[in-house]
């Protein structure tokens, strides 16, 4: 029996998803239990709690099914308490991080993806990889870290420059920053007598 490898790619596709992950514990560590449940409209559907547990499901949704063959994003638990009570989120966090770090293990299974497309059961099955469901999972926890982040600053929390930045935009801006300090070429002036 040969030994398969994942793909060089999924090792830093799970470290950006962990990155991820790594700032969203450190964002619950300042959060108390109120400002995690606070509501910031009036039918009480946005809250940090809600965003938080949105990221938290869709990664679980790829952990269950990643072992499987088949991913279904839609079917999430949608846990409330996950919403209301940021210690279990953090536990959740955990769980998710750990799985995460096994995630190489499914590299060779085939994936599918459903994706539904009418109300009434319709739905695609679209063949995915899961580079590219770890791909899309980053984009998708930095948006939405990104509207955490603008929640947060109306509760007064101060959060890093790079909380919901997505990576490859803080690889450019490290590039940016490079070229601007990098030092230019000098031409020794020519000495006249």
């Amino acid at each position: 029996m040969s030994e398969t490898h994942p793909p060089p790619c999924l090792d830093a596709l799970v470290d950006e998803s962990l990155w991820s992950l790594q700032q969203l514990e450190a964002f619950l560590a300042v959060l108390s239990p109120a400002q995690y449940r606070h509501a910031f409209d009036a039918e009480g559907k946005q809250t940090l709690g809600r965003h938080l547990r949105h990221i938290l499901d869709h990664y679980q949704a790829l952990l269950e099914g990643g072992g499987a063959g088949r991913i279904d994003y839609e079917t999430r638990d949608r846990d409330p308490v996950l919403e209301r009570e940021p210690a279990r989120a953090l536990q959740r966090l955990f769980e998710i991080r750990d799985g995460l770090e096994r995630l190489t293990e499914y590299s060779s299974t085939p994936l599918q993806l459903t994706y539904p497309v009418e109300e009434g059961g319709v739905s695609l099955s679209l063949t995915t990889s899961l580079a590219r469901e770890l791909a899309f999972l980053t984009s998708h926890a930095v948006h939405h870290m990104a509207l955490l982040g603008l929640l947060a600053q109306q509760l007064g929390v101060a959060l890093p420059d790079d909380f919901g930045v997505h990576p490859s935009t803080l690889r450019h801006w490290r590039r940016q920053s490079d070229e601007v300090i990098a030092p230019t070429a000098i031409t020794p002036r020519r000495q006249t007598a």
